[in-house]
């Protein structure tokens, strides 16, 4: 008898998700061009480094005309939109990195609040436009690997970004293969199939590790005190930052500042998914990591919240690994959770590589510059290190005793 898809197997294919059979959560095959009047904007992205180190940036933004966004038509234009505004806002805001605007030009703040409610994305640059909309192949017909791919775009620091937003990417896409996987857990449990069940978490399990490998090459690409003292500051917020302690004022939006927190990994929503698919629970004794990450939620393109949600609503993978009371599943299961925490470990790793080993320096050579608490945030906002412990200590308590 044919097998018949279930509404949640079908979906992983179909446009209700935005979920993609290759790339996973990643925009497939961003565009590039943005069709005039709208190519005013990317001929001010495609020279942003040098109009920064220029000191011509600000002026040509202020140059631009008033645009409407009604001629943006279809998602992947409007995601292009999205990431060259955002690119925009970040390099108009920050500058050289010395001296802050307050204040975003209405004929910048007003298309891309448009922009960002259609969307349903806040109007700051989110992983899903650096990392996820950000890339295209340089053969179109050759592999996914990071010598065959570029960004789209980039900030000062020379190829530090795309070292950045290609490894954070490729992660992605190697973590994604284990989304086709769901429909097939979701099955086994329905149908208390233990033997697929296994199977399917041990896929999971080698995916994870897959993409553990792939972020290693991190340290090849991104250079510490590169992306510590320039990236950095253009992927910073203006939530819990105390250079904008008051937000950022949309002209012609808002009457009033508002805080947006900067582009952050828990934005993703491949390690969210498999937090919610396993039954790792955030929310136990460190309040303040689970209301983050659900915080973090709402900077998630909606299909891709919507999945997590749909997900959350299936039957528990842990209660059923749990109530076989079978050994080997249970490692199993187990194997799954602990690559899990090695990816977390390994995260903790490079944010002391990048973030807290640069800080300490820069503290000694300009101790007068930052107070420590803001050196030591991460771009969503947070104290990066205390959070990520917290997240990696959550994530280990979910390993199932032996019994």
């Amino acid at each position: 008898m044919a097998h018949k898809a279930s509404p949640m197997e079908s979906s992983l294919e179909n446009v209700e998700y935005h979920i993609d059979e290759d790339v996973g959560f990643a925009l497939p095959n961003p565009l590039e061009e943005l069709p005039h009047p709208y190519d005013a904007w990317i001929s001010i992205v495609k020279n942003l480094p040098d109009l920064i180190d220029n000191g011509e940036l600000r002026a040509e933004v202020e140059k631009l005309p008033m645009l409407s966004i009604n001629d943006l038509q279809g998602h992947k234009l409007q995601r292009l939109a999205h990431l060259v505004l955002g690119y925009i806002t970040m390099a108009y805001v920050w500058g050289q990195g010395d001296d802050v605007r307050k204040v975003l030009p209405s004929n910048i703040a007003v298309p891309y609040c448009n922009l960002s409610e259609k969307l349903g994305l806040p109007p700051i640059l989110v992983y899903a436009d650096c990392v996820l909309a950000n890339w295209k192949k340089k053969d179109p017909s050759g592999p996914l690997t990071y010598e065959n791919m570029d960004i789209l775009f980039s900030f000062p620091g020379g190829d530090c970004g795309k070292g950045f937003f290609l490894i954070s990417l490729l992660v992605e896409i190697e973590a994604a293969s284990a989304i086709k996987v769901i429909p097939t857990i979701f099955k086994a449990v329905q149908n208390q199939d233990r033997d697929t069940l296994q199977k399917a978490l041990g896929d999971i399990t080698s995916c994870l590790q897959r993409a553990l490998e792939v972020f290693h090459q991190i340290k090849e690409y991104v250079d510490p005190h590169l992306f510590f003292n320039v990236l950095r500051i253009y992927l910073s917020g203006w939530k819990g930052n105390a250079k904008l302690p008051e937000g950022l004022l949309y002209e012609g939006v808002w009457d009033t500042p508002k805080m947006f927190a900067g582009g952050s990994a828990a934005q993703s929503s491949i390690f969210q998914c498999f937090d919610v698919l396993l039954g790792i629970q955030h929310s136990s004794d460190e309040a303040s990591s689970a209301e983050f990450l659900q915080e973090m939620r709402t900077y998630m393109p909606p299909a891709h919240q919507k999945f997590l949600h749909s997900l959350e609503s299936k039957p528990s993978v842990r209660e059923f690994v749990l109530s076989e009371g079978d050994d080997n599943l249970q490692a199993i299961y187990n194997n799954c959770v602990d690559a899990m925490v090695s990816l977390r470990n390994y995260h903790l790793k490079i944010v002391t590589r990048y973030i807290v080993i640069p800080a300490s320096q820069s503290k000694k050579t300009q101790p007068s510059e930052e107070p420590s608490e803001a050196v030591n945030k991460g771009t969503g906002g947070t104290d990066v290190m205390k959070f990520l412990k917290s997240v990696r200590d959550t994530t280990k308590a979910s390993l199932l005793k032996e019994m």
